[in-house]
């Protein structure tokens, strides 16, 4: 499946954080919402967009945009990464992979001649109105939330200039 474009309406989710606690993506309008995807809890490149992101939250709270991170974790594996590095901005579990795969993150890779699905390191930054205002592909993880917080402040220059 193709990820979805931007200005389309981003696909709907209700998925689980890591204290079991439903999240329902439709109910986040009003606020900028970033939807990180990746691949797996406790991976060098997964801990480190993880903390980058956990030590910009006061930039992302001035600007009252949530953080959802997604990945196919279950609860309890998103809980031990959410308590051993503080992280306090909810990790989904996608253990079904339906959400993955409705965004189009879900790719095949190979590593050393192994075939194999895992979920690309892809991003969605989604406007107060429930769509896609910009698509981060491939993301670099230790400098993702920079990117982030220089286009929400763009966007929130240009509304409230």
């Amino acid at each position: 499946m193709a990820l979805p474009s931007v200005y389309t309406l981003a696909p709907d989710f209700t998925l689980p954080d890591q204290n079991g606690t439903p999240h329902t993506l439709s109910k986040c309008r009003g606020k900028w919402v970033l939807v990180y995807f990746y691949p797996k809890d406790g991976t060098i490149s997964c801990v480190a967009q993880a903390c980058a992101i956990r030590d910009a939250d006061p930039d992302f709270a001035k600007l009252d945009a949530i953080v959802f991170g997604v990945s196919a974790d279950t609860v309890e594996s998103h809980k031990k990464l959410a308590e051993k590095y503080g992280l306090a901005f909810p990790l989904l579990a996608d253990e079904d992979k339906k959400v993955v795969r409705e965004y189009g993150v879900l790719v095949q890779k190979n590593f050393l001649g192994r075939v194999y699905e895992d979920i690309d390191r892809t991003s969605f930054l989604v406007d107060p109105f429930g769509k896609i205002a910009k698509v981060y592909e491939h993301v670099k993880a230790a400098q993702h939330a920079d990117m982030v917080l220089a286009d929400l402040n763009a966007f929130y220059d240009r509304v409230h200039g």
